[in-house]
């Protein structure tokens, strides 16, 4: 399908920012005027405020994310089909839109759309992780091979010299799996509309990274590691006797009421209510002849451990708020889960990627999957907070993905919007910047 114009919402993996977009080329999308709908935080009982000074209060909440939702809409001014957005502060919660959800019926993206987090996953994992440990039940330097024997082992691969912390912190140096060229032609690429019902075990990624010589010696080096998370989650499920699933959602979905949050397991399509995810699904999307193609259904078990929840923006900042402020878990875990290493686009800890901005410091992390781009973000203390996004992988830039969480945090506004550049590497869901 080739879109020529679509107006933008007038209602109210970083990913990218780090994660440099997917894919480039751009559709010719018109941005118009969006009406942002903010959430005017309840008045205290008893409280008596004059009209004129709650207006002004609507007004000012409008005024302090102007620069985000212009930010928001660059994304759409420059080809990505829609947007969707929510940030959290001490003022209350504004959720808005911008863009198409569905381009063939033309629905408008929604401001509480539900979608493929796909890396931001991790951070989920490498809380079980770290709850198991204060639990006593292992140890992150614990090696691979004290909860997997055998698995990892062949072509320099030795899981008896790699930590479960290394993997978390993607130091391990096992080859990350979607940077495989078949498994990315297959999966990602020009095969994804063949293949994605196809159910694909954690083993099978594993043997994929296997087939290949690590990056480097565990602990000397980073390279973002899909391939390290799919074996956490297998060592979630080999130390809990459950899958990995089950603890996520009785660790952290539940506790929190994470109402929008889900594992996808066998299922394919979307939960309600969200938008259709576009991809052009080749290495050449400014190729004029390159189709935008539906790619919103896709097993579950394609992304698993290192990509596969589905969740809306206002859940991930209540996810993230709880992780800094400390409720999941205690100061010894986060301090460990805040430990950071040098990485490719600012530094990363377990699961969680620390990002200077020109006025302060965020936690979070990004993901990307094929037609799904997000961004999940947090200041140290927990108490405000920012997720979105796009539902096309073709077109944003890296710099876009920054602009917001400048908007967001420092009020700047966001220069002339441009295209992504070209992402040669392949692999959607690894390459979406090196992060997600």
């Amino acid at each position: 399908m080739t879109v020529t114009r679509v107006a933008t919402d007038t209602g109210g993996q970083r990913a990218g920012a780090r994660r440099r977009a997917a894919r480039t080329g751009v559709v010719a999308l018109l941005a118009g005027a969006v009406a942002a709908g903010a959430l005017a935080a309840p008045a205290q009982a008893g409280d008596r405020t004059p009209a004129t000074a709650v207006d002004a209060a609507v007004a000012e909440k409008h005024s302090r994310h102007a620069a985000t939702q212009q930010a928001i809409e660059a994304f759409v001014a420059t080809g990505t089909p829609g947007a969707t957005v929510t940030a959290t502060d001490a003022y209350g919660v504004w959720r808005s839109a911008a863009g198409i959800g569905d381009l063939k019926t033309g629905k408008k993206r929604g401001a509480n759309d539900l979608f493929r987090v796909a890396s931001i996953t991790k951070t989920f994992v490498a809380t079980v992780l770290l709850q198991m440990e204060a639990e006593g039940r292992l140890s992150l330097d614990d090696t691979v091979d004290t909860w997997l024997p055998g698995l990892v082992r062949g072509n320099g691969n030795d899981g008896r010299k790699i930590t479960v912390r290394q993997l978390l912190n993607h130091t391990s140096g096992i080859f990350n799996y979607t940077s495989d060229p078949d498994y990315a032609r297959k999966y990602l690429l020009e095969g994804y509309l063949e293949n994605r019902y196809e159910n694909v075990p954690p083993e099978y990624h594993v043997k994929v990274a296997l087939s290949h010589r690590p990056d480097f010696a565990p602990g000397t080096g980073f390279s973002y590691s899909n391939t390290g998370y799919v074996l956490a989650g297998m060592i979630i499920e080999k130390v809990s006797g459950r899958t990995y699933e089950h603890e996520v959602r009785k660790r952290i979905i539940k506790p929190l009421k994470l109402r929008s949050t889900s594992n996808p397991g066998d299922t394919v399509e979307l939960p309600q209510p969200s938008s259709r995810a576009y991809s052009k699904l080749t290495q050449t999307p400014d190729d004029p002849a390159a189709k935008i193609h539906d790619v919103t259904e896709i097993h579950g078990s394609q992304g698993w451990a290192d990509g596969d929840i589905t969740s809306s923006a206002a859940d991930l900042n209540r996810f993230y708020s709880a992780l800094l402020r400390g409720k999941l878990l205690s100061p010894k875990q986060l301090k460990a889960m805040k430990t950071t290493t040098a990485a490719s686009n600012g530094w990363y800890g377990l699961g969680l990627y620390k990002t200077a901005l020109s006025c302060t410091t965020v936690w979070g992390h990004g993901g990307g999957a094929a037609g799904s781009l997000s961004e999940a973000a947090t200041t140290e203390d927990g108490r405000h907070q920012i997720a979105f996004n796009i539902n096309g992988d073709w077109a944003a830039s890296y710099d876009q993905f920054t602009a917001v969480l400048e908007a967001e945090y420092c009020g700047k506004k966001p220069g002339a919007a441009k295209a992504g550049a070209s992402n040669t590497a392949g692999a959607i869901r690894t390459t979406v910047a090196n992060r997600g």
